[in-house]
């Protein structure tokens, strides 16, 4: 692994440990000799895992559309700040750029990226580990759920093996270190997604 793009929100969220985990995991990759990839904000939790990869002497790559860089919440103090045309360019750019995936705490669009990486990585369109940083339970009922899914027939055990979760960011990077992809058939290629 080189990278690792991290989503997560743009909002702090209601808990000082959210914001804590993002600083540690941004330190943690930056220490880690990997570079960091993620949404390009400079606001919630966005700007604290980029600025904790800064401080400790990461590359930083953010990735933004155009129109978030017009609200002036592009961060303009990292590595290389891209400016795409629309947020499906965003995801693909980072995905591309990235060796593995991470969720911290966020909202619908931190759910929405994690789990069109997750369904990628299912059918075959690459092997990347993706892991969840589960602070304080924040993805517990997420993962009951999961289970709910796995047990009613709707997702097999295999890709719900695919994504990790630990509550400790060194654990969880461990672990996607040593990520063995499950056997997929590979129905789609990516000229047809």
């Amino acid at each position: 692994m080189r990278r690792i793009c991290v989503f997560c929100g743009s909002s702090f969220g209601d808990k000082p440990d959210y914001a804590a985990s993002a600083e540690a995991m941004g330190r943690l990759i930056a220490q880690s000799g990997l570079g960091l990839v993620y949404g390009g904000g400079n606001v919630g939790l966005m700007g604290v895992v980029a600025d904790a990869a800064l401080k400790a002497g990461g590359e930083v790559i953010g990735v933004i559309p155009e129109a978030m860089m017009k609200w002036e919440v592009g961060h303009l103090d990292l590595t290389e700040l891209r400016v795409v045309a629309s947020m499906h360019e965003r995801k693909a750019t980072m995905a591309e750029l990235a060796d593995g995936f991470i969720a911290l705490a966020g909202g619908i669009g931190t759910m929405e990226e994690l789990f069109e990486v997750w369904t990628w990585g299912q059918l075959g369109l690459h092997a990347k580990p993706l892991g969840f940083l589960d602070v304080g339970g924040f993805y517990s009922h997420l993962h009951a759920f999961l289970d709910h899914m796995t047990g009613e027939g709707f997702l097999k055990p295999r890709h719900r093996d695919m994504v990790m979760v630990e509550s400790d960011p060194v654990a969880l990077l461990t672990r996607m270190r040593g990520y063995a992809p499950p056997a997929t058939i590979q129905v789609i290629d990516r000229l047809t997604t």
